[in-house]
């Protein structure tokens, strides 16, 4: 079932955060725009790229403000001992959230309930707590950050530009469409 257009059903977690412990909610994803970005596992191999190409757009995330999540079934306590001994993870400034009880894996329909693990899922949540985009990988595929701030911008057009909508490969400053009985046919 898509989660498109609808709002993150409510959780509690616990997460690692710049040298801390923090809690987590549902709640945090209002007010702004929010990136809940899953993978399988800590201490694995396509994970550590995905999550470092993701701190390398943090500061442009920042900007357009967008927060960052990761999670995985791990608990906020692994996500520390990841944290202080990887190189690529050591650099992660954005929220880790555990979830060991994978109730945010199965609210976000992502949890491969053969293994317990996550899978690779994207979510671009607005300011309301309404899911706008969701992608899923297979675990071997991993995923470019650099698509997903163009995503945003796209998302963050279309909300602020009602009536107009972004066609394929839009940057930012290119040309929308504002979908018409006059348009039909024409493109």
């Amino acid at each position: 079932m898509s989660l498109i257009g609808k709002e993150v059903q409510p959780f509690t977690a616990q997460a690692f955060h710049n040298g801390d412990f923090i809690t987590v909610t549902e709640e945090n994803f209002k007010g702004k725009w929010s990136v809940v970005c899953f993978y399988p596992a800590d201490f694995t191999f396509v994970c550590p790229t995905e999550l470092e190409d993701l701190q390398n757009q943090y500061a442009t995330l920042k900007e357009l403000g967008v927060e960052v999540y990761s999670v995985s079934t791990d608990t906020h306590f692994t996500h520390k001992a990841w944290h202080d001994h990887s190189p690529a993870i050591s650099k992660i400034e954005y929220i880790m959230v555990g979830d060991p009880s994978q109730k945010i894996s199965r609210i976000f329909d992502v949890l491969d309930e053969e293994t317990g693990l996550a899978q690779r899922g994207t979510f671009i949540i607005d300011p309301d707590g309404v899911v706008q985009a969701m992608e899923i990988h297979a675990d071997g595929i991993g995923r470019d950050a650099s698509v997903l701030v163009n995503k945003i911008k796209a998302a963050q057009y279309v909300r602020n530009n009602p009536g107009e909508v972004c066609p394929a490969k839009w940057q930012e400053g290119g040309e929308t469409l504002k979908p018409s009985l006059d348009l039909v046919g024409k493109i």
